[in-house]
């Protein structure tokens, strides 16, 4: 199993909308609003790497009101 963060920049006004539909993609743990550089934080996880990088290219960002994600994977050292 593979957990990331996805820290993702909305349009303005958008990052509750954003949110929302986020938290319904599958593999989405949490989507929460939050302030700073960054306007929306997803907790994701998938199978395998690649089915997380098809998850934020092909589901994430495809969510209207999105112009930038960071995908940051969890790493266990």
């Amino acid at each position: 199993m593979v957990q990331a963060y996805i820290l993702i920049q909305t349009e303005v006004g958008k990052a509750t909308a954003v949110a929302e539909t986020i938290s319904g993609i599958p593999g989405v743990m949490l989507a929460e609003d939050v302030t700073g550089p960054y306007d929306v934080i997803v907790r994701a996880q998938a199978d395998t790497v690649d089915q997380l990088g098809h998850m934020v290219v092909a589901r994430v960002q495809q969510v209207d009101g999105i112009t930038r994600t960071l995908t940051c994977p969890v790493v266990h050292i």
